[in-house]
């Protein structure tokens, strides 16, 4: 059975429970037919972080976006009156990809098939011959996907009427994200990698910290301490589908002289931009986005479903400010590479544990209580796939 919770904290109250002890079955892990159902039930509908603002910095600014998981392509731009606006980056004449490139700055686009030029606002400007169509240009605007931003962060949602606002969907984590420094950000590092596994696995290796004594021995090896060896979180909490932790801070780290000097210099540049030198939150927003929001690490990662067995990743450290100096570069270059050495040690072992599911081998698996958030992060993929499943059938099948 799938159970949700609101602001319950299982670290403190000991009742991890709550949320269920039962085994959870292996196949939702693995099978292509309930990655289907994710898609329409979830990826469809839900708001997704796809971006910051700090991408598109004045007027004509765009950037594009490849969501596999919904078979879409969507478009983001800054329009001339300075607002923000989504759509799928499809020409309105025969569905031609208008787009190809990532990011750029253009006040109009034109489709390279037959030249259908649209504004950045959406509007068609121009088509080649349009008196011999059978249309109002009025009603050839480029599809609009419903777009909002919170802390910086832009969101989309492919559903044509939202249920929720992204503010009503985030709920309390809204607040606690605008207080972090990616509200504030300028500027950031970038790495993307993609993983032979099914994102929900690849999303559960960031929820626990279970593993780290055991795949992070080196890397971690500032995280425990004589208090909390194993270096697990001081609390959990839970907002309808998204989660949170506080991330246990040693209170004597012993880094190398190396890793002193480049932990010193993200600090000083931290306090210089005066953030918050205490606070270690850690924000799972549903379905794919966590945020860590510390001063020194600015850290946020969303899992990108390409298939039942494929995920993308991509990782991105927020900046405050551009790099004016070598001192600044090089504790933002040392984060960055800190950040990828740590997930160059997952990647294999999250890609073998999809190996073994995939084999058909186990029905079901076992969660312990400091893997509650993967417990949880199921109960509400499940929830949402059953729900689709029932309407779906209520609706005789149809989709």
């Amino acid at each position: 059975m799938s159970v949700t919770t609101s602001d319950f904290q299982p670290a403190e109250n000991g009742d991890a429970a709550l949320l269920g002890t039962e085994p959870v079955p292996a196949g939702p892990y693995y099978q292509p037919a309930y990655f289907e159902l994710e898609r329409e039930a979830i990826f469809k509908k839900t708001w997704m972080q796809i971006g910051h603002i700090c991408e598109l910095p004045e007027p004509g600014s765009f950037i594009v976006r490849e969501f596999e998981c919904a078979n879409a392509s969507i478009l983001v731009t800054r329009t001339a009156d300075n607002e923000i606006s989504a759509f799928h980056n499809v020409c309105t004449h025969r569905g031609t990809v208008l787009v190809e490139e990532t990011d750029g700055k253009r006040s109009r686009f034109s489709c390279p098939y037959h030249r259908w030029t649209f504004a950045n606002s959406g509007e068609l400007i121009s088509a080649p011959d349009f008196d011999r169509f059978y249309v109002d240009k009025a009603n050839c605007a480029l599809p609009e996907v419903a777009v909002a931003v919170c802390a910086g962060l832009i969101f989309i949602n492919l559903d044509k009427r939202p249920e929720q606002t992204l503010r009503e969907f985030l709920g309390p984590l809204a607040e606690k994200l605008e207080g972090t420094p990616m509200a504030r950000a300028t500027a950031f590092s970038e790495y993307v990698y993609e993983v032979n596994a099914n994102w929900k696995l690849t999303y559960d290796n960031f929820q626990e910290n279970y593993h780290l004594r055991f795949i992070h021995p080196r890397s971690g090896e500032m995280a425990g301490g004589p208090e909390n060896p194993f270096g697990y979180p001081d609390k959990f909490g839970f907002h309808g589908p998204h989660r949170t932790q506080t991330i246990w801070s040693n209170p004597d780290p012993k880094p190398k002289p190396f890793q002193m000097m480049a932990f010193t210099k993200v600090a000083r540049f931290a306090m210089a931009d005066e953030l918050d030198m205490v606070t270690k939150d850690y924000y799972g927003v549903f379905p794919n986005l966590f945020v860590l929001g510390t001063a020194t690490t600015h850290f946020c990662q969303w899992i990108m479903p390409i298939a039942a067995d494929r995920t993308r990743s991509v990782i991105r450290l927020y900046w405050i400010g551009e790099d004016d100096c070598a001192s600044r570069r090089f504790a933002r270059e040392f984060s960055l590479a800190t950040a990828q050495d740590i997930h160059s040690e997952d990647r294999a072992v999250i890609e073998a544990g999809h190996r073994g599911l995939a084999s058909g081998a186990l029905s079901h698996i076992h969660f312990q209580s400091q893997e509650v958030l993967c417990r949880h992060l199921f109960n509400e993929v499940d929830s949402r796939v059953q729900a689709y499943k029932a309407a779906r059938e209520a609706a005789g099948g149809m989709p």
